[in-house]
């Protein structure tokens, strides 16, 4: 099967999990690396607790998100 919209590669992908549960525990490495990297990121951009909130909403009004 040749992909031709992302549909099909979705249901590409999704046989393939299914045949290789492999691709699954490499996929869930990938999320969680990606979750650490992101909260670092935040944590070192905006702090932690209250102080997190502060200066996102200071950041996000900055950029005009809010």
């Amino acid at each position: 099967m040749i992909p031709k919209t992302r549909l099909d590669y979705i249901e590409l992908y999704a046989n393939r999990l299914k045949e290789d549960s492999s691709l699954f525990k490499q996929q869930k490495l990938l999320i969680n690396s990606q979750l650490k990297g992101s909260a670092s990121l935040f944590k070192n951009m905006f702090g932690t607790g209250e102080e997190f909130k502060t200066n996102a909403r200071k950041y996000l009004k900055s950029i005009g998100l809010i």
